[in-house]
């Protein structure tokens, strides 16, 4: 369409690659690539410059100078984004003040939580692509404690049969003198150091030979993380892995098994270190999602660990505790719908405030744990029929036996929830001896005979007064818990209304 295309990316060897791709593939159509990285010399960058603000330049690759304010392009139509996770926020705000007029295509085998949030809410749109490159196969994964020998056992196995091995040390201050123990443990070995201060060409020859085979262990930064393609490197050993996030994990176990090759990667970490809570379940998360394409569910399980951040300003983690969950995704719908013009569905449901004075809650005895726990509370929060009530309780039962008393009187409370709800009842309170039924909206009562309604538990129970939209049971004589009475004029309320149309 006339329009130029801006290609951004974490890495000045990754933009060595793409710019080699883009220009092979496009060569033959006349379109102009040129790219932007430390690698150019300072001619060079003017020259990319001037290419770029009067036109002559269609495709632009960089690393994150492209964000300069000395970059001006002549008619930028689009912004792809490679790596995406690898960019902050700052960046991304940055990316924003061009997207108003320009489409914007951002890729990752690992989104971060917040743009995967974005992505399923519908704030952005989302493709997935599930099938793999032919005959690639799932990389052998395993999270183990440091130990010198399994490292020189490892690194042995993959030279034996030919291949190369990645070592991922993260800190540059004590590179050296891991190499110094590698070569003790394994004498004669070929390896070679890469580190982000050394400079552009120093990184370039090391990748260089490697690549050639003229290295058997490239030990390096987490710089490898994206960019390199060499096949016949199928082994990647990751130093103190609990110190790396989800997705750098996911990255790096990608740099290898990109051939028919079976590929390893070890996830190691001290053995004298309590590892953290949030690191435990990163690793855990590594080892469990091994499958071709499990960057998505790996995503999701980061959305779970981390959260999913402010949206709209430049912090990592918003805070929506203030207005809750479900209402904060229901303003965000609203606020897309009506961003996209379409008509604003509200489902008008009465949630019932139930308050009997009873002990209901999920005790110890019956789930310890207490991640699992709120997630059984919120989901009898959303419940909004018999069905799924019945269909929780029988998953309870199948999942961790059968209920306590505390646990029994909390599903019959979510049972006795369920049935005001249908029948528009806005709150059932215990106050001392009187339970106090209190309707909604007095229109739902106006057809009602609630001296029928009085007359039919008079039997049972005794009332102080009745009103429009309201109803006082008195519990003074009564025989049984609060529990069952309340559970007996439910069941005595819907058999009245059950010829009720709206009710």
């Amino acid at each position: 369409s006339g329009k130029q295309v801006a290609v951004l990316v974490p890495t000045t060897v990754l933009a060595q690659q793409h710019f080699q791709t883009f220009w092979n593939r496009f060569a033959p159509f006349g379109v102009k690539v040129d790219v932007l990285n430390r690698f150019r010399s300072t001619a060079e960058k003017k020259q990319v410059l001037k290419g770029v603000e009067d036109g002559s330049i269609d495709v632009l690759i960089g690393t994150h100078s492209l964000l300069n304010k000395k970059v001006v392009f002549k008619d930028l139509g689009m912004l792809v984004v490679d790596e995406e996770q690898r960019f902050g926020v700052a960046q991304k705000e940055k990316w924003k003040e061009w997207a108003s007029n320009i489409d914007v295509l951002t890729l990752s085998a690992t989104p971060i939580p917040r743009t995967l949030h974005m992505s399923l809410v519908g704030v952005r749109e989302m493709s997935v692509i599930n099938t793999p490159p032919e005959e690639r196969l799932p990389v052998q994964t395993y999270v183990v404690e440091y130990d010198m020998n399994l490292v020189a056992d490892a690194i042995k196995r993959e030279l034996a049969r030919g291949g190369q091995v990645y070592f991922v040390y993260n800190r540059v201050a004590s590179i050296n003198h891991m190499g110094e123990l590698l070569e003790a443990a394994l004498p004669g070995l070929r390896y070679a150091i890469a580190h982000g201060q050394m400079t552009g060409r120093q990184i370039e020859e090391i990748m260089t030979d490697f690549y050639e085979g003229h290295y058997d262990v490239l030990l390096s930064t987490s710089i490898i993380e994206t960019g390199l393609d060499i096949p016949n490197a199928n082994t990647i050993i990751i130093y103190d892995a609990d110190r790396l996030g989800l997705s750098q994990l996911y990255q790096m176990r990608g740099r290898v098994g990109r051939s028919r090759r079976r590929a390893y990667a070890y996830f190691m970490y001290r053995p004298d270190k309590m590892l953290s809570e949030a690191a435990e379940k990163r690793l855990k998360a590594i080892e469990e999602f091994t499958e071709l394409g499990a960057g998505f569910k790996l995503a999701m399980r980061d959305l779970e660990i981390r959260g999913a951040g402010n949206l709209l300003g430049s912090q990592q983690h918003g805070n929506i505790a203030s207005v809750g969950f479900g209402m904060y995704v229901s303003m965000l719908e609203e606020a897309i719908a009506k961003a996209q013009n379409k008509e604003v569905e509200r489902e008008v449901s009465i949630d019932p405030a139930i308050d009997l004075e009873v002990d209901a809650f999920i005790d110890d005895a019956y789930i310890k744990d207490s991640a699992r726990k709120i997630s059984v509370y919120q989901r009898l929060l959303h419940i909004k029929s018999k069905e799924q009530l019945d269909d929780m309780t029988d998953e309870l039962i199948d999942r961790f036996g059968t209920p306590t008393d505390p646990v029994d009187r909390l599903l019959r409370i979510a049972q006795i929830k369920e049935q005001a709800r249908l029948l528009g009842i806005k709150s059932i309170v215990r106050r001392d001896q009187q339970l106090t039924i209190h309707w909604h909206d007095d229109s739902k009562m106006a057809d009602w005979d609630m001296g029928a309604v009085r007359e039919d538990l008079w039997k049972k129970m005794k009332f102080a007064d009745t009103k429009p939209a309201t109803l006082y049971v008195s519990l003074n004589g009564m025989k049984g818990s609060v529990l069952t009475i309340t559970e007996a004029v439910m069941k005595s309320l819907s058999q009245k209304s059950s010829s009720k149309e709206g009710l």
